[in-house]
Order: C-alpha cells, then sequence, then structure tokens
C-alpha cells in the first residue's frame, strides 16, 4: 500500500488520492459527533438512503448525518421503553407473574416487546 497523497484545492476541502488513482475528499465527522447508532438508527438511515435521498444528502454532507441518527436512536429506545411500561400494566404483566408462571412471563413480554418495537418503528423511523 503506497502513501496517500493529499491535495487542497481552491474551495477548502482536502482529497486524498486512493489506491485506484481516483481523488475522494477527505470528509471527516465534526468533533465530538461520533456515536454508536443502534438499531433504530440503522433503519431511519436505510428509509432516508431509499425514500428521502435528498435529505439524507444534505445531512450527510453539512457532518450532521451520525448526530441526528444517534437523537433518532434515543428517542425511539425512549419511546420504547414508555410503550413497554404502559403494555405491561395494562396487560398486567407483573413481577410476580413472573415468580409465579415463567413462561407465560415470558410469552407476554416477547409479544410486547414485538408489538412496542412496531409501533416505535411505524411513529419514527419510518416518518
Amino acid at each position: 500500500m503506497g502513501k496517500l497523497e493529499k491535495v487542497i484545492v481552491e474551495n477548502g476541502i482536502t482529497y486524498v488520492l486512493g489506491e485506484d488513482d481516483i481523488y475522494y475528499p477527505d470528509l471527516q465527522l465534526p468533533e465530538g459527533t461520533n456515536y454508536n447508532i443502534g438499531k433504530f438508527g440503522h433503519m431511519r438511515c436505510e428509509y432516508l438512503k431509499e425514500f428521502k435521498h435528498g435529505y439524507y444528502m444534505e445531512l450527510l454532507l453539512d457532518g450532521r448525518l451520525n448526530e441526528y441518527l444517534h437523537d433518532i436512536d434515543e428517542e425511539c429506545h425512549e419511546m420504547l421503553d414508555r410503550i413497554v411500561e404502559q403494555m405491561k400494566v395494562k396487560q398486567g404483566v407483573t413481577e410476580q407473574l413472573k415468580a409465579e408462571n415463567q413462561m407465560l412471563w415470558v410469552g407476554k413480554m416477547n409479544n410486547i416487546i414485538a408489538c412496542a418495537e412496531e409501533i416505535v418503528v411505524r411513529e419514527v423511523v419510518l416518518k
């Protein structure tokens, strides 16, 4: 692997010469915005790429995409937690049920989590 050559052009953008002799922009995330993106953030990213490509490119080129996806992921997890707690109360899923009938509790919790995730995806990720 050879040394990467950097070239700065008039508009202030730094380009890197790749191994294929093509110059690529040397894009980096702004300081402090290198967040880990979870399941819902990745789902939102794929949705933006496919259905809102212009907005996706705007966020990407402005260096705000990673922070935006992190915020969406956080919002989704908060909403998921709220919905799961509300559904547990409505369906009577308690610690007592967990102690008395573990398999019933697991089945109900799996159903609640699946339903809550579907709500979060429809309300936040696909909007």
